[in-house]
Formats: structure tokens, sequence, C-alpha cells
């Protein structure tokens, strides 16, 4: 259940701000699920994993990457 809340607060996040957002990337945020602190991020590859995407805008050239995970791991 843990995790279901978790993808479901990181689904509904959407407060993005100038301190948890200056560079105007919502591609990073924190939530707190039960007590926990929870990070997610995310990364955008080029098609093979291998490199940066070229262009992050452009799904054809990028895949997504969201990583999830306790603050305390980090």
């Amino acid at each position: 259940m843990f995790l279901a809340e978790a993808i479901a607060a990181v689904r509904a996040f959407d407060d993005f701000t100038p301190d948890n957002d200056s560079h105007g990337e919502p591609d990073f945020g924190a939530v707190t699920i039960r007590d926990e602190r929870v990070f997610w991020k995310f990364d955008y590859f080029d098609p093979t994993l291998d490199a940066g995407s070229e262009d992050p805008a452009d799904g054809t050239v990028t895949c997504r990457v969201l990583t999830v995970m306790l603050a305390r791991e980090y």
C-alpha cells in the first residue's frame, strides 16, 4: 500500500514554486507518505538509455525515467 500511496502522491504533485523549481524544470519533488519523506526525480535519456536526450521535450527522441526513493536512502 505504501508504494501505491507514494505513486499517487507523485502523480498528484503540483506544488512547484521558485524555491523548489528555480530553473523552471519541474523534474524533482518531495512528498511525505505516512511520516516518511519520499523524493522523486525524472531523468531524460535517449531511446537507447545510454546518454541524455538531445531534446527532452520531444517524446520521439526521449525516454523518461522516473525514480522514486525514500529520502533516508539518499
